[in-house]
């Protein structure tokens, strides 16, 4: 009897060990995933104009900070991993909407970081462009938090920095539907992808008692989805269409 009840309890651990990997797993790529549709989108109808890149803007100044803060204090290995895989998963976007604006552009003019023209800051026309400002921010964020690393305050202060960016991930998107008046070009699954993610993400946080500004960011995170799935009924005259 003891030794039945000891390999149930083996099964059992091995079974939880399991799950727990595989939400890991769910964690590293999960916040990935919602990009796919609205990459195969943009291919698929040759603009990007309905996809709002400040969403890259905000993750990836989000990304880089949660970085230097695991450095200042070591969480969970998965989160670290999400933040490099959110990073390449934000360049690979802006490289395809770079590459559908310049081939649908009119004008042969093309805006570029170093005309140092604040109207066109983050709607420049060259990839390496967005790739040198966050080459220059990360050596920003790796001098400052190299000279304070020590002060525990600075470091709790780079964690609520990261969060709070992450946080506002569909704001950019929210203004974007509304000065458009309309949804046109955004893919409604990656919102509701966004949503589904940052429930699992809400519920992985406090199962795995992170520290609090992740779960609060999540939980800030389905109010704005949510917020942008009712602006997809407001402006949808026919909202199956949209989800289709």
């Amino acid at each position: 009897m003891d030794g039945e009840e000891l390999l149930q309890g083996g099964d059992t651990e091995a079974s939880w060990s399991l799950l727990s990997w595989m939400a890991s797993l769910l964690m590293v790529f999960g916040g990935a995933l919602p990009y796919v549709p609205q990459y195969q989108d943009i291919q698929r109808s040759n603009h990007s104009e309905g996809f709002s890149t400040r969403v890259c803007l905000v993750l990836l100044i989000a990304n880089i900070l949660r970085i230097f803060f695991w450095i200042g204090k070591q969480f969970e290995l998965t989160l670290l991993l999400q933040s490099v895989v959110m990073i390449l998963t934000m360049f690979a976007m802006l490289h395809l909407c770079c590459t559908f604006q310049n081939s649908n552009r009119v004008s042969t003019k093309q805006h570029r970081l170093s005309d140092l023209d604040v109207r066109y800051f983050w709607k420049w026309s060259v990839f390496e462009d967005y790739l040198l400002i966050c080459f220059g921010f990360t050596v920003l964020c790796a001098v400052v938090t190299l000279l304070l690393l020590d002060s525990a305050m600075f470091v709790e202060t780079l964690g609520s920095l990261a969060v709070m960016f992450e946080a506002m991930l569909g704001f950019p998107q929210l203004l974007q539907n509304f000065h458009n008046c309309s949804t046109k070009g955004m893919s409604v699954k990656m919102v509701m992808l966004w949503t589904a993610g940052d429930v699992f993400k809400t519920v992985y946080f406090v199962m795995n008692k992170s520290p609090a500004q992740f779960w609060v960011c999540s939980s800030v995170q389905i109010l704005i989805d949510v917020a942008i799935l009712l602006q997809v009924i407001f402006y949808s005259q026919d909202t199956r269409v949209k989800l289709g």
